[in-house]
């Protein structure tokens, strides 16, 4: 494919997804439409999505993979393998926080919540897209760390765990329970605390 036809290509596939982050967004999984992602996007043809996309689904993951922060930096885990452990945490932690701040970004982790709880397709994309990924890396990341000697010696899994379960509570409270006084705190402030006291936690034992 001649270079300009590849990007009028991906142009328009941007544009598509564009329009469906708005529409699942505003909509949900279930009720979003190709007629409505295809008006959205700003294209002549609802069936001219699957030129770009395979199904709903691939073009849900898209957005998801494309739209989110957190995910754009996963996509290039090399970015953080060789970072010492408060850097590599600290960028992974902001980027996961940053979804907050696009109101179509919250407006879909919103609704994301809410289609997973009723529907399994849904509940599967999404942990699959996002969470898998997410704690497979740093489970990763962890271990590697922990191997070098500059984390001590704990299960990784348990550990990755441990140390997403306050930011996703942060991102519940900013989405889900706005009313918590949780949606109060200074996002950097709790982000800066929150390594501080998981790397202390972390700290090699003495031989």
């Amino acid at each position: 494919m001649p270079l300009r036809k590849e990007e009028d290509y991906e142009a328009k596939r941007q544009q598509i997804i564009d329009g469906a982050l708005e529409v699942f967004a505003s909509l949900g999984y279930e009720k979003a439409s190709n007629k409505a992602i295809a008006q959205a996007a700003g294209i002549g043809s609802p069936g001219l999505i699957y030129h770009y996309f395979q199904d709903k689904e691939h073009l849900y993951r898209e957005v998801l993979e494309q739209r989110l922060t957190v995910l754009q930096l996963l996509a290039h885990p090399q970015e953080l393998e060789g970072l010492p452990p408060n850097e590599a945490l600290s960028r992974l932690g902001r980027a996961f926080l940053q979804m907050l701040d696009a109101p179509q970004s919250r407006s879909l982790l919103r609704l994301m919540f809410s289609d997973a709880a009723r529907d399994p397709l849904v509940a599967g994309l999404f942990w699959q897209t996002g969470p898998v990924r997410g704690l497979g890396f740093l489970e990763q990341y962890l271990a590697n760390t922990m191997q070098a000697g500059q984390l001590r010696q704990v299960n990784p899994t348990f550990a990755a765990m441990q140390f997403m379960g306050p930011l996703v509570m942060y991102l519940l409270a900013r989405t889900v329970f706005e009313t918590s006084s949780l949606a109060t705190i200074d996002r950097e402030a709790m982000l800066e605390q929150h390594i501080m006291l998981f790397l202390e936690a972390m700290r090699p034992t003495a031989p």
